[in-house]
């Protein structure tokens, strides 16, 4: 039985290197405070939970500082003759990334927290004893729940095991993600910042290399595909010499690389290929790789060309219409300009596109509104 398949209670987090994405939680509010029934006081109601989302958090640190995964907020005041209305109990503010999803013991999606400063309410103290109550307060709401971390970035990396990615990263941005020449040196998201003339920032996530099957969990595949879900852009790296996870697997030509990197997000979830995308044709340093590129673009300029050749496994149901195709070399920094320059115009285009559909649907609901008070 694969992971997925698991029931979620039974589920167990899996980490790779230090980075934790996923993290099970008992939460309870307060217990409210005693009534005081001589003189009819009214006991504190308990401490409520909290998470709020706030940059530079991990949920490393959340373990950190709770490694019992177990989080209680305070207990109300009683009621007494000096304040027959008890204080509340001390909330609890459980600090967490932005990106986190709130999910019940059944996998069920509760709340999410997104930017900083956002909140979700995790668990309500119990109310204080009071006259209705026999002034016996009461518990305060108990559950586990599990906090899901989707990275946010403005562009996310996506490729094979050795297809440069992070490299890239650390000629776009100050990232020192670890770089060897062999598969999977990236075990974990790494995150850097494109810096322009500007001072404008690009935000890029480098997910850890897909293999062939992600979509159905193997390797760690839904750990990282899940993480190209929050991601505005994608950008595609694929070397130009074509890939080989090892001697028992097939060697895939560029062409084939990148149909299969479209097929292993359509089948986690095919909404990923309406994301814009843009296309990074890496190692162009390497003999015979202007040849490749020519006949690479030739293939994805008319791929039904070439499809009948391969076999329908490799096949995806839809394509990725590239913005840009950037033959790059993060060896001799070939295309590195350009292709930073090429982010920042999708990403700019794909922000006035948006702003122009919001002004469009605001002037519509005036529009509309006139003619219903007209009428």
């Amino acid at each position: 039985m694969t992971e997925s398949a698991l029931p979620w209670q039974n589920r167990v987090s899996l980490q790779y290197g230090t980075f934790i994405d996923d993290l099970r939680l008992y939460i309870r509010g307060g217990t409210g405070g005693m009534g005081y029934p001589r003189l009819g006081g009214e006991g504190g109601r308990g401490g409520d939970v909290y998470f709020v989302a706030q940059e530079r958090t991990t949920l490393k640190s959340v373990k950190n500082r709770y490694p019992q995964k177990r989080i209680v907020a305070g207990t109300g005041a009683n009621s007494s003759v000096r304040a027959l209305k008890g204080e509340k109990g001390k909330d609890c503010e459980v600090h967490v990334p932005p990106g986190i999803s709130i999910l019940d013991d059944d996998g069920k999606q509760i709340g999410e927290v997104n930017a900083a400063g956002e909140r979700f309410l995790a668990a309500r103290g119990g109310l204080g004893g009071s006259l209705a109550t026999n002034f016996l307060p009461s518990k305060g709401q108990k559950r586990i729940l599990h906090l899901d971390l989707k990275l946010i970035a403005d562009v996310g990396l996506v490729g094979f095991p050795n297809a440069g990615k992070s490299s890239l990263l650390s000629k776009i941005s100050h990232a020192k993600p670890e770089i060897a020449n062999y598969a999977f040196t990236t075990i974990q998201p790494q995150l850097g910042k494109i810096m322009y003339a500007d001072y404008k920032q690009i935000l890029v996530a480098d997910l850890p290399g897909l293999i062939e099957g992600a979509h159905a969990n193997k390797g760690m595949g839904h750990k990282f595909l899940k993480h190209v879900e929050r991601t505005k852009h994608l950008l595609l790296v694929v070397d130009i010499s074509g890939f080989q996870l090892s001697t028992k697997t097939r060697f895939r030509t560029a062409f084939e690389t990148i149909l299969l990197l479209t097929k292993e997000l359509e089948q986690y979830k095919e909404e990923l290929l309406t994301k814009p995308a843009l296309l990074a044709i890496n190692k162009m340093d390497l003999p015979c790789a202007k040849d490749n590129l020519n006949e690479l673009m030739k293939q994805l300029l008319n791929p039904q060309d070439s499809l009948h050749l391969l076999q329908e496994e490799v096949i995806p149901e839809n394509t990725l219409k590239f913005r840009d195709i950037i033959p790059i070399s993060t060896y001799t920094g070939e295309g590195i300009e350009e292709l930073k320059a090429c982010v920042r115009k999708s990403l700019d285009e794909e922000a006035e596109q948006k702003n122009a559909e919001y002004r469009k649907k605001k002037l519509l609901l005036l529009q509309t509104s006139e003619q219903k008070h007209r009428g």
